[in-house]
């Protein structure tokens, strides 16, 4: 299962993010099997204001798990944070496997009421 994490920095953080940012490049550098995609969301003026992560797991306990070992999210450092399950369409892992899809979406588009 991929999942979506979003963290944004409890305002006036950079301090503590910086004082984190060692131990938690530390622990995602040993766990990097897990992390399709991870960096940092910048302001408008090219300043870090939070994380995006996209991790792969077994299931939920297993993110949550993870999560509670990374010092960015044990530290305090984050205001809020969103975590959503998602899939990859694009780009494909599998050659056909965006055919598939579109060829489902429109078998169910065709399948509709009022069709």
């Amino acid at each position: 299962m991929e999942f979506i994490v979003v963290a944004i920095d409890r305002p006036n953080s950079s301090e503590l993010r910086q004082t984190l940012r060692l131990p938690h490049l530390e622990y995602v550098a040993s766990r990097q099997k897990h992390i399709k995609f991870g960096g940092p969301i910048l302001s408008d003026e090219g300043r870090t204001i939070g994380s995006l992560l996209i991790l792969s797991f077994p299931n939920r306990t297993a993110l949550d798990a993870h999560l509670a070992g990374d010092p960015y999210f044990g530290g305090d450092l984050f205001e809020a944070v969103f975590i959503r399950q998602t899939r990859q369409v694009v780009p494909e892992q599998e050659a056909g496997a965006l055919e598939l899809e579109l060829a489902r979406q429109r078998e169910q588009q065709n399948a509709s009421p009022g069709r």
